[in-house]
């Protein structure tokens, strides 16, 4: 029940007028911003809806980025490594024709000679640097030079030569994430793409004896193993199995000291993280010194570089020595080529992959898109039709208040 009074009609007017313009105004918001919600009070169903498909199209824009990233960075590796491996392919063709046994000294010193460029063209592959200054093959120790140098006389040449070849970087990896809680693992390290034969380590202890004396953290191949108190060389052994690390562990028959040895082409990665169990054991040194060069004193060690092999071909060439070309040599050549072989198939791999994430990722983004704009974006025939509609009658409501509010002064002045 309403009660009549001479204020009613002006109060019902003004009351509509008001929510007249606020609806008007609320489509000249909308079709400003092209955006159906403007508050999440107009449709809360619809802004939740599309607080998550936004959020969810934020994250796969990110995940298309980070794998065309990584597409650019394998294209750019692969093209050093495919380099590489013609370098070694060269490399082979001249082992091949120095063990043949009718060239002069004279002749493979100047094969040699070759031999030494291509050493050099094969470090400067390794110590490349992207585009952004950052090395390729140095794992994520990327502001370093990943191999370090050393010059030295070899015997058959008057200069100086390169004579050993040392990685200075590390072997950790880089996890990107590709899609949800799927990630694309970066693997850099040269002492992998750069590496020969399966190394060995020979302990020089007898560990027939050795119980841990305290709990302590082994680190295998970037792999950490936990030592629990009492633990003897078996135990140790068994850990070091049925770890994830690609590396096997033994016991000497003779010696019964522990052997360690990679179950593919890489250079071993071992210390103590937490104890001093590995050093008890006199596999390496106090955990003052860093790995890869931290192996104790005594240990010994087979399995080399790319590097070692190239050298090992130009210091058998000096010498003239054909017998050592055509058998340990041209060997450990054919190793390090089919490695690398290895390596730039996977590579290629790790690219495709990453190409492919990143047109699904496209295509998802595609697909979001379509969800938000379902949700928030704004129907613009139907928004231009309701604003003038709203305006028709706004305009219709203030001519009808006119109407009833026509009385002015002058009609008192009679």
């Amino acid at each position: 029940m309403h009660r009549i009074s001479s204020q009613m009609n002006n109060n019902n007017t003004q009351s509509n007028l008001r929510l007249q313009e606020m609806r008007l105004n609320k489509a000249n918001n909308q079709i400003g911003s092209q955006r159906k919600i403007q508050q999440l009070r107009d449709d809360p169903l619809a802004a939740g809806h599309l607080v998550r498909y936004q959020s969810y199209l934020n994250r796969v824009n990110t995940f298309e980025k980070n794998a065309l990233t990584l597409s650019d960075e394998f294209s750019v590796r692969e093209g050093y490594m495919t380099d590489s491996l013609e370098i070694m392919q060269r490399i082979r063709e001249l082992a091949v024709t120095g063990a043949n046994g009718v060239y002069t000294p004279d002749d493979m010193k100047n094969m040699a000679t070759e031999v030494d460029e291509l050493l050099k063209a094969l470090v400067q592959n390794a110590n490349a640097v992207s585009a952004d200054g950052k090395s390729i093959f140095a794992g994520t120790n990327t502001t370093a030079t990943a191999f370090d140098v050393e010059m030295g006389n070899v015997e058959g040449s008057g200069i100086p030569l390169i004579q050993n070849v040392r990685y200075n970087g590390n072997i950790d990896v880089n996890s990107v994430e590709i899609d949800e809680n799927k990630y694309l693992i970066n693997d850099n390290a040269g002492n992998k793409t750069f590496w020969a034969e399966n190394q060995q380590l020979f302990g020089a202890r007898d560990a027939s004896q050795w119980q841990a004396s305290s709990d302590s953290v082994i680190s295998v191949d970037g792999v950490k193993i936990n030592i629990t108190q009492g633990d003897n060389i078996y135990a140790l052994v068994a850990k070091i199995n049925n770890s994830n690390a690609a590396v096997k562990a033994s016991v000497d028959p003779i010696r019964k000291s522990l052997n360690l040895a990679t179950t593919d082409a890489r250079q071993l990665w071992i210390q103590d993280v937490e104890g001093t169990a590995l050093n008890e054991l006199g596999i390496v040194k106090d955990s003052s010194q860093k790995p890869p060069y931290n192996l104790g004193n005594g240990v010994r060690v087979s399995g080399g570089s790319l590097f070692d092999s190239v050298i090992a071909f130009r210091n058998a060439l000096l010498k003239g020595d054909n017998e050592a070309i055509g058998s340990r040599v041209l060997g450990s050549l054919d190793q390090g080529i089919n490695s690398l072989v290895t390596r730039l198939a996977k590579s290629g791999a790790e690219y495709e992959r990453a190409q492919l994430n990143a047109k699904r990722s496209s295509k998802v983004a595609l697909d979001v898109t379509q969800m938000v704009s379902r949700e928030g974006d704004l129907d613009f025939t139907k928004a231009i039709t309701d604003m003038k509609m709203l305006d028709y009658t706004n305009q219709a409501t203030l001519s009808q208040a006119g109407k009833m509010y026509s009385s002015t002064l002058l009609n008192y002045m009679k």
